[in-house]
């Protein structure tokens, strides 16, 4: 499995981190100068983790206590931590090529990348545009289907539909189509405007027939919507979500920034109902999580939309770091552990042990709708009475908590308690994290 380095890369970091020990620790150091994501420093009571190190599922902290990664760092390991084959494509890339613009400048490791995403994607999907994270991969499918519109003489068509609880990133367009609540309220007056339904057939056929000239496009997360909750949808929602797009010639975008390269069991959701999105949004584990890249997949017939002889007529998106050599290289190397290995197959029967483990909590009062598809594994867990549900759900903290203190790392979602182990997970470790999780689900956690 090509991971023999590992020891060596471990001793290594252990190492440089001696050497850069201070009479301070490193959380002590963390709380003068940094700002985390998704975290309220106010309220939080326990300092953030102090990693040292991290080979495969393992997570090493600073106290030298290890952690099973049981959420891929968010959702992005897929292979492990330090898989060596990632770490040599992306030295041997940097001594080749480091970096270059990709405006008007190209190279082998963007083109072959494409080439082979090409050949693996849903078919018709020919094009791929680079750019830096999920967030971002989705703003780019965002603007190339509205403009799209502009140039086809339909400006009006501004109305993007999304689903209940949806979450698509956080840049303005991305935050656009998510469900403001309870991430972005706070930005409202900047967002345009967005219709949501439930992930049901005949629901999405009316609202799309409301709004009729309106209507821009339907943006969702195929199978799984994962921050809403590890939300789960039949293959047959996504066939009809398609099926009403193609009848009312409207582009269908999937966000599969967390479901794409195995995470489901197939190597992405769409093909769970054999469905091809006019553009597709992949990251996380586009690198297997070692390098930051991301790629939205477009169908010829929206890139031929933007060919003119007119500049101005051109698609307007770009970052410093598009198609970054280091990262695409990073990405081809995933890609190929991903086939040789079967990893869509690999995290199925990783999430089969969880969801085994779980069984005996099922019928537990407080444990409700336990769900598992692919490597995904999730329950809800019902609050006490008057307890808040949702994202914000006081449980979360403790929840968290309580599965460090028996040695494996999950990061509820409020009242939602889910695995998402990297590919490399042992069967024992598996069967650790399912052990945890009916634990945390049936005691006082």
């Amino acid at each position: 499995m090509g991971r023999d380095s590992g020891p060596e890369w471990f001793s290594s970091c252990k190492q440089g981190r001696g050497e850069m020990k201070t009479a301070l620790s490193l959380a002590a150091r963390d709380a003068r100068h940094c700002w985390h994501p998704y975290t309220q420093h106010g309220a939080e009571s326990d300092p953030p983790l102090a990693i040292a190190a991290a080979v495969d599922a393992l997570l090493t902290l600073e106290d030298g206590r290890q952690l099973i990664d049981a959420i891929s760092s968010w959702w992005a390991i897929l292979h492990g931590h330090g898989r060596r084959e990632l770490i040599e494509a992306m030295e041997r890339q940097a001594r080749c090529l480091d970096h270059v613009l990709f405006a008007g400048a190209t190279h082998e490791p963007a083109v072959r990348l494409a080439e082979r995403l090409v050949e693996v994607a849903p078919s018709g999907l020919t094009r791929v545009f680079y750019s830096d994270d999920g967030s971002t991969a989705v703003e780019v499918a965002l603007k190339m289907a509205y403009q799209r519109w502009v140039h086809l003489g339909q400006p009006e068509r501004r109305v993007f539909v999304a689903l209940d609880g949806a979450y698509h990133g956080d840049t303005l367009g991305s935050m656009s189509v998510s469900d403001p609540d309870p991430f972005f309220v706070a930005y409202a007056p900047l967002l345009f405007e967005v219709r949501r339904c439930a992930a049901d057939p005949v629901a999405l056929g009316h609202l799309l027939d409301e709004l009729g000239d309106q209507a821009a496009g339907l943006i969702l997360e195929p199978m799984i919507q994962g921050a809403a909750g590890m939300r789960m949808h039949p293959a047959s929602f996504l066939q009809a979500a398609r099926t009403l797009t193609r009848q009312r010639h409207l582009p269908l975008i999937a966000d599969e920034v967390m479901t794409g390269f195995g995470r489901t069991g197939r190597l992405f959701a769409c093909n769970h109902a054999d469905v091809s999105p006019d553009l597709l949004c992949l990251a996380k584990g586009l690198t297997g999580g070692t390098f930051p890249l991301s790629a939205t997949l477009a169908s010829e017939e929206m890139y031929e939309a933007f060919l003119d002889q007119d500049k101005s007529r051109a698609f307007f998106h770009g970052h410093t770091f598009t198609a970054h050599p280091v990262g695409c290289a990073v990405a081809l190397a995933s890609l190929e552990i991903t086939l040789k290995e079967d990893v869509p197959g690999r995290l199925n029967e990783i999430g089969k042990t969880v969801w085994a483990e779980l069984q005996s909590a099922q019928a537990h009062p407080q444990v409700d709708d336990l769900r598992h598809l692919g490597g995904v594994v999730a329950l809800d867990l019902v609050p006490p009475s008057g307890g808040e549900t949702g994202y914000l759900a006081e449980m979360s903290g403790r929840l968290r908590q309580g599965s460090i203190e028996r040695g494996v790392l999950l990061r509820p979602l409020g009242n939602v308690l889910y695995a998402m182990p990297p590919a490399c997970t042992t069967r024992d470790q598996a069967q650790q994290i399912g052990r945890v999780m009916a634990e945390l689900a049936t005691g006082d956690a």
